[in-house]
């Protein structure tokens, strides 16, 4: 196993930012795994486990623990028959989704576009376009906290919207299970889930600042909206709303193409977009009276 001691940070994150991991670890089996925790567990620091870093904010100053990044038998696509697939986490949910299309199976082929691993996607319910990977998942085998492999239903996962049990206890994600259904099904032929994903990209380049580092949405959508705007649940209309759109702090600045993006405008540090977004929070409370729920993971602050 690979253990790197100091690695930076905006090596790893799309927002390109982060100071250095006190160690970081590439665990390319259970074995492996187990033993960057018992690094962890020896040294008397945290570990956090990473996938793609898409969703991720690192502090300036780093990260005083073991950063655990999977890879190896992590990264295989098995086709089970029928539909059923068992996937590691750290399968890129593009690979998957791309991979079940091609076979004609729908239900995740909308969620190509999404930048993360299987294990993120799993742990924030990642969904896009009516398509949530909670929705078609049946099963999710973890480590836990004692060390053991557990298999838990999906309804023990305790999906919702990009949530799940797993940002509540310790278990480590490591493959799931899904059951897809064959587009036929559905009248709709391999052409059309192409024809839809290519449809799904489209409005993700046309909305969304892909040529700038950022961690896709910063703010979650609300669960209702405004006084005034009851039906209204897209953070970015708030934003919009309160003229923030274009404005900046440091390096870091609100997207003049989506307001729900934080983008590293060039030279951005961790601090410039926490700060940011703490600023965008408080001024939409103020003129809503809306508080707005961070989607992005922060680590190391």
């Amino acid at each position: 196993m690979q253990i790197l001691e100091n690695e930076p940070m905006n090596k790893h994150t799309s927002f390109k930012v982060g100071g250095p991991a006190r160690f970081f670890a590439k665990a390319e089996s259970i074995e492996d795994l187990k033993a960057a925790m018992t690094l962890a567990r020896k040294k008397g620091l945290p570990y956090f486990i990473l996938g793609n870093g898409t969703n991720l904010l690192v502090s300036d100053k780093g990260f005083d623990g073991v950063v655990i990044t999977l890879a190896g038998e992590f990264s295989t696509i098995e086709d089970t028959g029928n539909g059923a697939f068992n996937v590691g986490a750290a399968v890129p949910l593009g690979r998957f989704a791309r991979t079940t299309l091609k076979q004609g199976y729908a239900g995740i082929h909308k969620l190509a576009g999404i930048p993360g691993t299987l294990g993120g996607a799993i742990y924030m319910n990642a969904g896009a376009y009516g398509q949530e990977i909670g929705n078609s998942c049946t099963a999710v085998t973890v480590l836990d906290g004692e060390g053991n492999i557990r298999e838990l239903t999906a309804s023990e996962c305790g999906f919702g919207y990009r949530q799940s049990i797993f940002q509540k206890n310790k278990a480590i994600i490591l493959s799931a299970a899904f059951q897809l259904q064959a587009a036929s099904v559905e009248s709709k032929t391999i052409a059309d889930l192409e024809a839809e994903l290519a449809e799904c990209m489209a409005k993700r380049k046309a909305s969304q600042p892909l040529n700038m580092p950022n961690a896709g949405s910063t703010f979650k959508r609300l669960d209702t909206g405004a006084a005034d705007t009851p039906t209204q649940i897209a953070p970015g209309y708030y934003i919009e709303q309160t003229g923030l759109k274009g404005f900046r702090i440091g390096g870091a600045e609100v997207s003049t193409l989506h307001a729900n993006f934080i983008v590293n405008a060039g030279g951005a540090t961790a601090k410039d977009i926490l700060e940011l977004s703490e600023h965008v929070q408080n001024k939409v409370a103020e003129k809503f009276g809306i508080e707005l729920k961070r989607e992005i993971i922060l680590l190391g602050f």
